[in-house]
Parts: structure tokens; C-alpha cells; sequence
């Protein structure tokens, strides 16, 4: 159990405190890396003339990132595709086609990506979002990164399950630590009001219900290094 209490022990088993209509995933098995990105890649199967895409969804500083570099690493040929990216200055959740049109519809021609989301150019922010043709995984990681309307441009998902009160400090702590959203009451404002946002799309969304596993982002059991705490999907998967 953290210092910061991101779990509560309920009959002597740890679980974690979730929104309304979120299952909670379990029994929970320590996996190691290598492992668990095995069975991911064998999921997505074998596309022929594009790359694998993997989503990796999760509530906000539910610990995705950590996840989707592990995949990037164990893949030589790979990217991700952070929909953080394609927010940026965009209404709340309302980037959906910009993911869909200009990078899960390119990579399914078997082309790479060279993208520069509009509200980069309005302000001022410089670059593009660029992934390899030659690439042979692409992992899309974010909140909303499988959304039901353009699940089948996916091969493989999977649902980062957090603690809903210790994911609210890790997002607060990492937006004061890089400066994004102003001053310390300015950074909680902004996010309890991404929160109620998000709270309303995944609630109507249900990611969980379409993901291959479950993967702790507050682990409930003791895990070594290496190792990432895994549970089959609400729907049933039987790897596990």
C-alpha cells in the first residue's frame, strides 16, 4: 500500500477505489514484461502491409505512458502516438477525428504519418506527429485512445486500471512538476474540470469493455522489478 493510501483493504484484499459502473478487475497476477508484451502483440496478430496498432486507454496519470514505452521497447521498429498530441487546444474529447482521419486511416494504407495537428499552427507550437511507414508497432496511448466509434482500426487494447483518488494526486503533482497549468490552485481547477469531463466520456465510453487485459496502474499486490500487476478483461478473456 502507498504512502499516499491509493488503495483500501476490503476482507484483507486490496482493491482500488473506482468510479461507478467501472468493474474492478481481478484476481491480479504478477507479470513479467516481456510476458505480458508477448501475449499484447499476439493479440494484435499479424497485419499484412501496416503495422500493428495497440491502444493503451486509461483514466488521466493512471500510469498508460510507463505502459506504452515498455511496448515501444520491446519492439525495435516502433512508435507512439500520444493523444495528448491531438488534444492540445482542442475542446474536451473532441479530437476523435483527427485520430481517426489522419493517423489510424493513414497507417492502415500501410503509410507512415507526418501530421501537424491544426491548433499546433494557431499557437505557435512547432513540429508534427511523425511515425515511420517502416514502422511494425504503433501504440496509440491516452485517454480515448479506443473509442468505440473506430475500434476496428485497432488490433489490441489495453485498460490501465487506476486508483481514482491517487491517479487525481499523480495528475497533480506531474502538471505542477512541468509548469502546464498555472499555480497550484490553478492546476486543481483545471483538474477537476478535466476530471468531470472525463469522468462523463468513459462512463458513456466503457473502454474496459473492449480491452484484451487489464493492467494495474496502482497495483494491489507486490510486484518486482520488471513486472507489471495483469487481470483478464471484463470480457472474459481466457489467456488469464
Amino acid at each position: 500500500m502507498s504512502e499516499h493510501g491509493c488503495c483500501r483493504q476490503q476482507n484483507g484484499v486490496m482493491t482500488m477505489t473506482l468510479l461507478e459502473g467501472e468493474p474492478a478487475a481481478g484476481p491480479w497476477r504478477a507479470l513479467d514484461t516481456a510476458e505480458l508484451v508477448n501475449h499484447v502483440l499476439q493479440v494484435a496478430g499479424q497485419p499484412l502491409g501496416r503495422p500493428q496498432i495497440v491502444a493503451v486507454d486509461g483514466r488521466g496519470a493512471s500510469g498508460k505512458s510507463t505502459l506504452a514505452a515498455e511496448l515501444k521497447r520491446a519492439v525495435a521498429r516502433s512508435a507512439v502516438v500520444h493523444t495528448d498530441d491531438l488534444a492540445w487546444h482542442e475542446p474536451f474529447f473532441a479530437w476523435g477525428h483527427l485520430l481517426r482521419d489522419e493517423i489510424l486511416v493513414t497507417l492502415h494504407r500501410g503509410e507512415g504519418v507526418r501530421f501537424q495537428p491544426p491548433a499546433w499552427g494557431l499557437h505557435g507550437r512547432e513540429g508534427v506527429i511523425e511515425v515511420a511507414a517502416e514502422a511494425d508497432l504503433v501504440v496509440i496511448e491516452g485517454v480515448g485512445a479506443s473509442q468505440r466509434e473506430f475500434e476496428h482500426f485497432v488490433d489490441a487494447s489495453i485498460w490501465v486500471q487506476s486508483d481514482f483518488q491517487e491517479a487525481e494526486r499523480r495528475g497533480i503533482a506531474r502538471d505542477m512538476a512541468e509548469g502546464v497549468n498555472g499555480d497550484r490552485e490553478q492546476t486543481i481547477a483545471f483538474w477537476h474540470e478535466w476530471m468531470a469531463h472525463e469522468v462523463r466520456f468513459l462512463a458513456e465510453q466503457r473502454p474496459w469493455e473492449r480491452a484484451c487485459l487489464v493492467v494495474a496502474g496502482s497495483p494491489t499486490i507486490d510486484l518486482d522489478e520488471g513486472q507489471f500487476a495483469v487481470a483478464p478483461a471484463p470480457s472474459n478473456n481466457p489467456w488469464l
